[in-house]
């Protein structure tokens, strides 16, 4: 019997592309979907079985990051590769924590894609050799002055941020609508500067990278850490 292909959803909002990356992978792949959207992505997944799915952060009004949890709660199985223009190691991070198995830059060619892909069905997980090893750490001076901006209830929010938790998973956590703490990210924005969503989730990973090191390197000298 011929062997079917592994069936794959495509998620990007640049219908070009999409139907480039269509044309390019059919050859070895079922493209049973596309979605240009959050919420047409969640609903295709919803009524329709698929094994991959390629996502682009930058999706109109929920990004990548943001769905990521709605997404392993649809479909626990689903194999995810991001596919984006954010050549960022803390982001790819960020994926990874919120269940991706992959992470591409858009600039990478077919076959790299195509790798990716047949990685993550394997089950194995796949970076991008052109995402940077390291990245930037904030120092904690940095990172004490801008805490002493935010009020606590933005405190607790970055640190769930921080987690890999969504809109909705945060508000569980802490009584409120998912509305309000959509109004909180905002907030936080504004206050630390920051113009997007991946550049929030990106600072409050590296709040927290600051806060661990910071941690550690007072248990390396005997001290006792803080507590909670």
């Amino acid at each position: 019997m011929k062997r079917s292909k592994p069936r794959l959803v495509l998620a990007d909002d640049h219908r070009l592309l999409v139907e480039a990356l269509r044309a390019m992978l059919t050859r070895n792949f079922d493209v049973v979907g596309t979605a240009g959207d959050g919420e047409e992505l969640l609903a295709l997944l919803r009524s329709t079985p698929a094994d991959c799915l390629l996502l682009d952060l930058s999706l109109p009004g929920r990004s990548g990051l943001d769905l990521l949890p709605d997404i392993r709660a649809v479909r626990p199985d689903l194999r995810v590769v991001i596919l984006t223009m954010h050549v960022d190691r803390i982001l790819a991070e960020a994926a990874f924590a919120g269940g991706a198995l992959g992470f591409v830059p858009k600039d990478s060619g077919m076959d790299e894609v195509e790798k990716a892909l047949t990685e993550v069905l394997a089950g194995r997980r796949y970076l991008s050799p052109s995402v940077p090893k390291i990245t930037h750490r904030m120092g904690m001076g940095a990172a004490h002055q801008a805490i002493s901006r935010l009020t606590p209830r933005q405190q607790e929010i970055l640190g769930f941020l921080a987690d890999g938790l969504s809109s909705q998973e945060i508000a569980d956590r802490i009584g409120l609508s998912a509305n309000s703490v959509t109004f909180h990210r905002s907030r936080l924005r504004k206050v630390l500067g920051l113009a997007s969503e991946f550049e929030l989730v990106r600072y409050a990973i590296l709040m927290h990278l600051a806060a661990t090191e910071e941690e550690a390197g007072k248990e390396d000298g005997g001290g006792r850490p803080h507590p909670d």
